[in-house]
């Protein structure tokens, strides 16, 4: 059976076409039009629906395009031959070459996208979709990192860079697998970060709204609002003052262990011997044995993570005569070897603390979501798998 049009445009006439023909093959084969697997991205053949709310979902969602055999449907199964594997392998570094290139990743990061093996294999099928029929040069996958890129580049907006994949879509040839919206775009890319919170802050840096404090409308030491005040004094209820960005670290460490080669680096410092007598990494230093010597049941384990907080203020607009400061709160790793502890990739962004001013010494209030993440640590969390061992 014809399964090309899960490559095409959602908004044409091979796509709509594909999906009745999909339609009658399950109906055909499964005896049934109320419980039939629906084959969406956001659903993947683990939810039971009826024909016509797989239809909405195959339009509004997408089909997932790793679904390559349709065995959930009637479709026999076909196994796929060594030979055939061996290929897909060998292209696994051209193919994702350009997301090195764009963000940062090196070989060994492609072991684990995130906690949804659903999201990371149709990332895959995005790698190999080519933009357009014929198109050599760019997957779907290529063109919209380069294309988010340029947006976080260049301060482009979200109404702008929806209108520029529509742009984008209408130069193309018909076919193309640009999507039309920036939701589409961003579902699209998920599955390449992490997630993160957003939180209100109390404009003077008293408290965070959370916790006891998360139903709060103003702030119980000094008594402001914590919604934004309009040039007409008037609150604009649910807009925030003041936002922090809390990007949690655990998850990225669990990552980094399920990764092969970072897993087995994160214990360099175990077998390291200065030969020189100098310190030419943390662990040659006095702080490092004075914490070994405190603590002798953490220095046992050499996967458990030495780790430096930094943050500085800088000015994200392009004007010198902006008083605007942003505070970035970074992590860095000093269990990995000199040659990739500094790299960055590996340099953790954990807060980002919005302006204008400065926290100064108030700065602890914002550390708080993180300093319960490491507590957390310290007292030893589950769920983590060390692919080196």
């Amino acid at each position: 059976m014809n399964k090309s049009w899960m490559h095409s445009d959602r908004r044409s006439k091979a796509y709509e076409l594909g999906v009745e023909a999909f339609l009658n093959f399950s109906v055909e084969n499964l005896l049934t039009t109320t419980h039939i697997r629906c084959p969406c991205v956001k659903c993947v053949n683990l939810k039971l629906f009826g024909v016509r709310i797989i239809r909405d979902h195959l339009y509004f969602n997408g089909v997932d395009q790793s679904y390559k055999n349709w065995t959930f449907h009637g479709e026999p199964w076909e196994a796929t031959t060594n030979a055939s594997r061996n290929v897909e392998e060998d292209d696994d570094h051209s193919r994702y070459s350009f997301v090195s290139e764009e963000i940062e990743m090196d070989d060994n990061d492609f072991g684990d996208f995130g906690s949804d093996p659903y999201e990371f294999a149709n990332v895959i099928g995005y790698g190999d979709q080519p933009l357009y029929p014929g198109c050599r040069k760019y997957t779907k996958l290529s063109a919209l990192v380069k294309l988010y890129n340029l947006k976080a580049k260049h301060g482009m907006s979200d109404v702008c860079f929806t209108k520029l994949l529509i742009l984008q879509g209408d130069l193309l040839p018909e076919g193309n697998t640009i999507p039309a919206f920036m939701y589409e775009a961003k579902k699209t890319l998920c599955a390449l970060g992490l997630s993160y919170e957003k939180m209100h802050a109390c404009p003077n840096d008293c408290i965070l709204y959370r916790k006891e404090y998360e139903d709060s409308t103003n702030c119980p030491t000094c008594g402001i609002s914590r919604w934004k005040e309009g040039k007409d004094s008037i609150l604009k209820e649910g807009v925030p003052a003041k936002v922090v960005w809390y990007f949690p670290p655990i998850p990225r460490f669990k990552r980094m262990f399920r990764s092969h080669e970072t897993a087995k680096s994160l214990t360099w410092h175990a077998a390291r011997k200065s030969i020189d007598g100098h310190m030419s990494h943390p662990v040659d230093s006095p702080s490092w044995k004075l914490l070994d010597d405190k603590w002798p049941e953490f220095c046992n384990e050499p996967r458990n993570l030495r780790l430096a907080l930094s943050s500085n203020g800088f000015n994200p607009h392009s004007s010198l005569s902006s008083r605007y400061s942003c505070w970035p709160v970074i992590l860095v790793t000093y269990n990995l070897p000199p040659w990739l502890c500094m790299k960055q990739k590996f340099m953790m962004l954990t807060l980002l603390i919005s302006g204008p001013k400065q926290p100064g010494n108030d700065i602890d209030v914002y550390l708080e979501p993180l300093i319960d993440d490491l507590k957390s640590l310290w007292d030893g969390i589950g769920g983590v798998y060390d692919a080196h061992n």
